[in-house]
């Protein structure tokens, strides 16, 4: 009986993980509880109507199908039991396994505030990405309607929480993409109506940025309608809008992406008391105390070399997961210790201007917007992905022109009593077309 693999979670790492097993004489089952690997990061372009999600996810059975010893099963964890080497799912079956990977990832961390949710969706999956789009889009027609100066005003006001690079792309591809829409296709409002609010809670957006890409970063955004608000906390978001300090601001749609916090999977090993609650690994990702446990990608609290844990990043999780598929394939506990190559942090702020940061030296403006383009094409999951989304960039960018400006026929009944709009968000990638 071959050896058994089990991969909790498809996203980068568990994917790129499964991919280096693939082919071998090892029996690999990956779970999700999707049935699909998403690419996080243009999740956002999404949510601001420039891409469908098709263009952005695949099945993880397409992607692994022709691998004959990698199976799948959609389905919810609950639960590991170490001692009898089994991964509890939903349902109550049991998955055995001889090494566990944990690719759990992360989710949106609410502060203890978890009914902000409803009110304020995050970033980090196709429905929440899709409602933030019905509101948005909902709110430009229901401004059109209205007669009063006013409420135009509040629903056309959107709240982004949160100036980590989700925020910003969020904020700023808002604010171009409602000025385009205003000036084309709306007769009943002006762009002067319009008004996008990116709140940060600390005394910079984009802090792990350097000084002068965060100020390049600000002016654009402040150049293209946004209103950058650093060191105001959100007190509360209702269905209504957000208060922040004294202050009650009516929107039209609210987003969350003001912090990330791992998986609750450091609870199934009975690790409760981790820091961010990301599991401990050592210089070889396996799991302390485990001997045959891994976890990779933002559930693991892996060590850079500034004894920082490495960021939640796209690159950081893809470069773990290639690393423990060839750790497990040779079965070689001393090969050398992984060591995270950082490719550069990036974020996009607007057409034609995006920032990155490779450490020794930096670049802003056309040229780091198209490479954040070239970049994030190479790393969506396969050939068809990228001539898709580069030829909509490519078409969009001539044009200005957005595809998926759709409302579903069901939201706008519901869009009535629906909550305004306010986009609260921290993400880590860049933003394409505007």
């Amino acid at each position: 009986m071959p050896e058994r693999i089990v991969i909790i979670g498809g996203g980068f790492g568990g994917l790129a993980c499964a991919q280096e097993l693939g082919g071998t004489d090892y029996g690999v089952t990956v779970i999700d509880r999707r049935n699909h690997n998403l690419f996080q990061p243009l999740l956002y372009q999404v949510a601001t109507a420039a891409l469908s999600p098709a263009d952005i996810a695949e099945p993880i059975r397409k992607t692994l199908g022709r691998y004959r010893n990698i199976n799948m099963i959609m389905a919810g964890v609950i639960g590991i039991d170490v001692d009898r080497q089994q991964v509890l799912v939903d349902g109550g079956d049991r998955v055995d396994y001889d090494r566990l990977v944990i690719a759990t990832g992360s989710e949106y961390n609410y502060f203890g505030k978890d009914g902000w949710r409803a009110n304020a969706p995050g970033m980090k999956t196709i429905h929440e990405a899709r409602q933030i789009r019905q509101r948005l889009l909902s709110s430009f027609e229901k401004a059109e309607r209205v007669h009063d100066e006013q409420e135009k005003r509040n629903l056309l006001t959107y709240v982004v929480i949160g100036g980590g690079p989700t925020g910003v792309e969020m904020a700023g591809a808002i604010s171009e993409l409602g000025r385009f829409m205003i000036n084309r296709d709306f007769r009943n409002i002006q762009p002067d109506q319009l008004k996008v609010i990116l709140i940060e809670a600390g005394p910079k957006i984009l802090a792990a940025f350097p000084e002068k890409l965060i100020d390049y970063a600000r002016h654009y955004l402040e150049k293209i309608g946004v209103e950058v608000r650093t060191g105001e906390r959100v007190l509360d978001v209702t269905s209504d809008g957000v208060t922040v300090g004294t202050e009650f601001i009516r929107t039209g749609c609210v987003v969350w992406g003001a912090g990330v916090k791992a998986s609750p999977a450091h609870r199934w090993l009975g690790l409760d008391a981790v820091p961010g609650g990301r599991i401990p690994v050592d210089d070889h990702l396996r799991v302390v105390g485990h001997h045959n446990v891994f976890a990779i990608g933002d559930t693991a609290d892996f060590k850079g070399t500034d004894a920082k844990p490495l960021p939640g990043l796209a690159q950081v999780a893809k470069q773990q997961g290639i690393y423990l598929g060839r750790l497990l394939n040779n079965r070689c506990a001393d090969l050398t210790p992984f060591v995270f190559k950082n490719r550069g942090n990036t974020a996009v702020i607007g057409r034609n201007a995006a920032i990155f940061d490779f450490g020794k030296w930096t670049l802003k403006g056309r040229a780091a917007w198209f490479l954040w383009a070239f970049v994030h094409v190479y790393l969506l999951i396969n050939f068809e992905k990228r001539i898709l989304v580069s030829v909509q960039w490519i078409w969009r960018y001539l044009t200005r022109q957005r595809g998926a400006r759709l409302i579903e026929e069901r939201s706008i009944g519901e869009s009535d009593g629906a909550m305004p709009s306010v986009v609260i968000c921290q993400v880590t990638g860049p933003g394409g077309d505007r």
